[in-house]
């Protein structure tokens, strides 16, 4: 019988649209560590399917295309999404991802929430947050909002 998803993959899986994809295969493979398991070439240079995996964790590339009507990060005015990726180490990570030329929006720091988090932009200036859950905190302690 066939696996549903298929064998190695989650249920839900980020797809990331690039105007380079190729090179922001090569940044997030350098700077945030990850790996890359599968790609797809396509016709001039694009890429029509890479898969990244992070500890078990896939998160699929390819190029954004006019012609379908996507565009990559730097293509858009503002953010429209945002990618938050726990890792065992969160300021090793950070000075990883610094040391790789990210740019590093904010530097790592405790949450109210029990995750010592950092963000940083990639190539293109998608925006990344990288966490580590440090501890256990009550919803019922966290501040009001209001």
């Amino acid at each position: 019988m066939v696996q549903n998803p298929p064998c190695g993959s989650q249920r839900i899986v980020p797809y990331l649209l690039y105007a380079d994809a190729s090179a922001a295969i090569e940044f997030l493979t350098r700077a945030f560590g990850f790996t890359e398991r599968v790609r797809m070439p396509g016709p001039d240079g694009l890429v029509m399917h890479c898969e990244l995996d992070m500890c078990g964790e896939i998160v699929m590339i390819a190029s954004a295309m006019d012609s379908v009507g996507t565009k990559g990060p730097r293509d858009l005015p503002a953010f429209h999404a945002f990618a938050l990726v726990y890792v065992n180490d969160v300021d090793a990570h950070h000075a990883r991802a610094a040391a790789e030329g990210a740019e590093i929006l904010t530097p790592p720091e405790d949450q109210f929430y029990g995750d010592r988090t950092y963000r940083a932009r990639d190539c293109e200036g998608l925006m990344w947050t990288f966490a580590q859950h440090v501890r256990d905190v009550d919803p019922a302690d966290f501040p009001r909002m209001d």
